[in-house]
């Protein structure tokens, strides 16, 4: 018997540790293909420079950073408070059935492919945009709108569970102060979980920004700096995933070096995620 757990923890320790070097196999990849790019162009050329015209040899990655980052922005407007009110309901108004049934739907929008809300957005939200706010419709407010429904699933999951960690006794003593169950929610309740929804807020960031196929289908891709909300845009992933079928030379080397960005992003994000819950813990 001691030597069967002995071998499966064995077994465990070696699954782990594999999921642990494909993961760093992923990352020297990145870097090492990124990394000429750098040593080329000049890391602080490459990050502020606002031009991107590969065959000029003229790569400056600012317009895509601030693109990435207006529609994520908008995306989180649509979505945290959309997100949060869900959550808020289905934890403390819903019957026990009706979150039975509202929460698993909702969860289910993390299954739908992104071509998908892509196609919905290119065929309903560009079209409205453009007839009723101007502009060529493909967008930072599309592509806000179609990140701030796919953010949905993160946003209600993350923090549904982190309302259901509030202790019991705390909403009863305020109900048992005669306060009324918003006033219980809003005074006690959301302080309290108030760590795991930042979290929640800073994982639909991560997955906002990291988005690729719906964006390109909505936002436009010009490689300009974004003004207004009706301006078109080009983010980060959509620039490597854009051109990287037929770049070669200096050029594929720069959208590594932007995947190096990007990662660095995300990791900021992800580690930013930790700190806060770990801070609800203690």
């Amino acid at each position: 018997m001691r030597n069967k757990e002995k071998l499966v923890e064995i077994l465990l320790t070696l699954i782990g540790l594999s999921s642990v070097t494909v993961l760093g196999l992923i990352i020297l990849f990145i870097f090492k293909e990124g990394l000429p790019a750098f040593a080329q162009v000049g890391l602080w050329q490459f990050v502020t420079g606002t031009r991107w015209s590969p065959g000029k040899n003229l790569l400056g990655i600012l317009p895509m950073i601030a693109g990435s980052f207006v529609v994520t922005a908008g995306a989180l407007v649509v979505g945290l408070p959309l997100g949060l009110g869900c959550a808020i309901y289905l934890s403390e108004f819903a019957t026990a059935k009706t979150a039975a049934i509202l929460k698993p739907t909702i969860e289910l929008l993390a299954g739908i492919p992104s071509v998908v809300f892509g196609f919905i957005g290119l065929t309903l939200m560009v079209p409205f945009i453009r007839n009723f706010f101007g502009g060529p419709g493909f967008s930072v407010l599309a592509s806000a709108l179609v990140l701030g429904i796919m953010i949905l699933p993160t946003m209600v999951s993350v923090s549904y569970d982190a309302l259901r960690a509030v202790p019991p006794v705390y909403r009863e003593g305020m109900l048992a102060l005669g306060s009324t169950d918003w006033q219980a929610v809003k005074m006690v309740v959301l302080p309290a979980a108030r760590p795991g929804i930042l979290a929640a807020a800073i994982l639909a960031m991560g997955r906002a920004i990291g988005e690729t196929m719906a964006v390109i289908m909505v936002a436009g891709n010009s490689t300009i700096i974004p003004t207004s909300f009706l301006d078109p845009v080009r983010t980060l992933t959509s620039n490597i995933a854009l051109e990287m079928g037929y770049a070669t030379g200096l050029h594929r080397q720069a959208l590594f070096a932007t995947g190096v960005v990007l990662f660095v992003i995300i990791s900021i994000l992800n580690l930013t995620a930790r700190v806060v819950v770990r801070g609800k813990t203690r």
